[in-house]
């Protein structure tokens, strides 16, 4: 048995790397690799992902991504942005505003499309709180001809 770490270089991610959990064989073609439950390490590997505090690097994205089954297409249509935008995040050829990384970690966590609506719901009811709370309340002011501005 060889003992050495294994660099999974196929999730698409530099820097994973296998202690175990996976076994080294001899084909015909040369050496090949069998890693155990590969779907749980690639939950796992999403997990950490979106618990990290730092941010995500294009390679990233682009994992979180595949692991939701979307396309560059559709994940843009879900973050109201453009198609090249999304390429551009995966590229490392610009950032992610923080909001929408927020927005993919958030949908990756959730196991169903439920739990992320139940939590887009709860963030549009306090923002219907919040806007409720709030009133506008204006003055006419009396030396400048009869203009209206916002009260302070």
């Amino acid at each position: 048995m060889n003992d050495e770490k294994y660099h999974y270089l196929e999730c698409g991610l530099d820097d994973v790397y296998l202690v175990n959990g996976f076994e080294r064989k001899e084909s015909p073609r040369g050496l090949s690799i069998a890693i155990n439950d590969i779907d749980k390490l690639h939950r796992a590997i999403g997990e950490y992902l979106c618990l990290r505090k730092k941010e995500l690097t294009g390679k990233e994205i682009r994992f979180l991504r595949r692991e939701l089954l979307m396309s560059q297409s559709t994940l843009a249509h879900l973050l109201d942005v453009g198609e090249q935008t999304v390429h551009r995040w995966e590229t490392g050829k610009s950032d992610m505003p923080r909001a929408a990384e927020a927005l993919l970690r958030l949908m990756y966590r959730k196991d169903t499309a439920s739990g992320v609506r139940d939590q887009l719901n709860r963030i549009a009811d306090l923002e219907d709180e919040i806007d409720h709370k709030q009133q506008m309340i204006f003055e006419l002011m009396a030396n400048r001809r009869g203009e209206w501005k916002l009260a302070a």
